[in-house]
């Protein structure tokens, strides 16, 4: 009956939704924006340190008000990305002192993502959706059009102008209301998700792990030789020379040195996705920063014959918070 009703129903919904958002503007909903720094999927804000505090309201240094923004860690030089879809416009100056921090941008989007998905196509009142400002980056440019997770720009040297502070970008809404909650990510990056990784070695489809040989065994939590602990990894069957490929999309960084003794498999890299974290360790990258897609080449195989003769050749596959990452490379297998 509703269907066929269409216009009347139409009519109400829209009535409906521009109350709600009378009651809870789009910037005030726990909607969620993306990751906005490279190193920090979580968008984790600065705690406290000797020039103050990163938590929205936190008192100013002399008294001088509350803090109106939060502040999301940051490494100087880090990669920006924007948290949502929408407008640029800039230059924003924060400290108008023209020093090595003093830029930024501001980010407006549409509020029809915060519209639940059903009333999209409908004919809604004008929705204020959001408004940011990140300030102490250098964006790519302060005009046009940016998706949400595009790259946005870069951090600025903060240690340059407040050595030893936590490096970090200053996140304000335009109105002033509390960003915490649309930083906040759906899920955190572990316990990981339930979701299938890529092929890590081509001529291994199934990412099937080394079993056992006179060197030790693969598998997660095998005896390390001479009882030194258990294995906190597993290791991925790949020869030597093959084409390496990122398990899930994400940022990379490195370089992973893992035997610290720069022999000829002494090389890695971290990958750092939504909801995974992990080291390939015996490749050499194409490169070790920037973005990298699921299935994308990620390097090659290192000659692991050449240190341990005989040994079956593999990919060190270990996540960061050293949990078993077999599940993700089984459900993976055939793809």
């Amino acid at each position: 009956r509703i269907w066929l009703n269409l216009p009347r129903f139409s009519y109400f919904a829209r009535e409906v939704f521009a109350k709600e958002l009378e009651a809870h503007p789009p910037q005030q909903q726990h909607q969620h924006w993306a990751q906005i720094c490279s190193g920090n999927p979580t968008n984790k804000i600065r705690g406290c340190d000797r020039y103050g505090c990163g938590q929205f309201g936190a008192d100013r240094h002399g008294h001088k008000g509350k803090h109106t923004g939060v502040d999301v860690i940051c490494a100087d030089g880090a990669t920006v990305y924007a948290p949502f879809s929408g407008q640029l416009s800039g230059p924003i100056r924060f400290f108008h002192n023209g020093n090595a921090i003093d830029d930024g941008v501001q980010i407006r989007g549409s509020g029809k993502d915060a519209a639940p998905f059903f009333l999209t196509s409908l004919p809604l009142p004008s929705l204020p959706g959001y408004c940011v400002k990140l300030v102490c980056i250098h964006p790519i440019r302060y005009h046009g059009q940016i998706q949400r997770g595009q790259q946005l720009g870069r951090m600025l040297p903060m240690q340059r102008v407040f050595p030893g502070i936590i490096s970090h970008i200053h996140v304000e809404n335009c109105d002033h209301s509390d960003p915490t909650q649309l930083l906040t990510p759906v899920v955190p990056p572990f316990p990981q998700q339930d979701t299938r990784w890529a092929t890590v070695c081509s001529g291994n489809p199934t990412n099937e792990i080394r079993g056992c040989d006179r060197y030790g065994c693969g598998y997660f939590g095998a005896p390390r030789r001479n009882g030194k602990g258990k294995h906190a990894a597993v290791d991925v069957i790949c020869s030597d020379g093959a084409t390496v490929y990122a398990p899930f999309s994400g940022e990379l960084s490195g370089p992973i040195k893992f035997f610290h003794n720069g022999n000829a498999i002494d090389d890695g890299v971290q990958i750092r996705g939504s909801g995974f974290c992990v080291k390939l360790v015996c490749i050499h990258p194409i490169r070790y920063s920037g973005r990298i897609s699921k299935g994308q080449i990620l390097g090659r195989m290192l000659p692991m014959q050449r240190v341990f003769p005989g040994i079956t050749s593999h990919i060190h596959v270990e996540n960061c918070d050293r949990s078993d990452p077999t599940p993700n490379l089984e459900r993976g297998k055939g793809r």
